[in-house]
């Protein structure tokens, strides 16, 4: 169940005072922390919206990144069936886990997930200097010529299956995804709003 202002006393802290509050990247789909919430965290991050705990080892409320800027904002919350336990998704202002990774889970992540990290990296590279960052030179340079590259890419990527050359069609897939990135971003799109058309296909 999604959570909502409204509802936030349908959890079960009856069973337990504190209930378990997985934090999911809600771009990539990592998996980024977990914690614990009473009513009070949980009422506190929809209020500040920003991922608040209840520390066990400081014994009042915590908002994750009160020091470090590393903040989690909360973008959606849901509940289990059982309503004992939390999902929430949220964007991460810098790396999650205090050992300076962007999860404390380390390297569990779905290979899928490096297209929304590629995605914002390509943001943040936008301004740079076009003669340190192949990135910025593309932004930098007219719109048609990124347009010309996906065309390029997409061409390469054809040939590449027609001659059954597995490596040169992961590599070459690898080119088209990375310049179709650029080109949505500077279209003003995201990854995100194209699978949610193919998700509206789908249906």
């Amino acid at each position: 169940m999604k959570l909502t202002p409204d509802n936030l006393t349908t959890l079960d802290f009856d069973k337990m005072a504190l209930i378990p509050a997985i934090v999911q990247d809600a771009q990539s789909g990592v998996i980024l922390m977990q914690g614990f919430m009473d009513q009070a965290a949980l009422n506190a991050t929809f209020e500040k919206g920003l991922v608040t705990f209840y520390s066990r080892s400081k014994q009042r409320l915590w908002t994750k990144g009160e020091e470090s800027g590393n903040v989690l904002k909360l973008v959606s919350a849901y509940t289990d069936c059982d309503r004992d336990s939390l999902l929430l998704l949220a964007n991460p202002a810098g790396p999650t886990c205090h050992l300076g990774t962007q999860s404390c889970f380390a390297d569990a992540r779905p290979a899928i997930s490096f297209l929304s990290e590629l995605e914002r990296v390509i943001c943040e590279r936008k301004d740079a200097d076009p003669e340190q960052s192949y990135t910025a030179s593309l932004f930098a340079k007219d719109l048609s010529r990124s347009c010309q590259k996906v065309g390029e890419e997409g061409v390469e990527v054809a040939l590449a299956a027609m001659k059954q050359d597995q490596l040169e069609l992961r590599n070459e897939s690898a080119d088209l995804l990375y310049h179709l990135i650029v080109l949505l971003q500077r279209s003003g799109l995201s990854l995100e709003q194209v699978v949610e058309t193919l998700s509206e296909r789908h249906k």
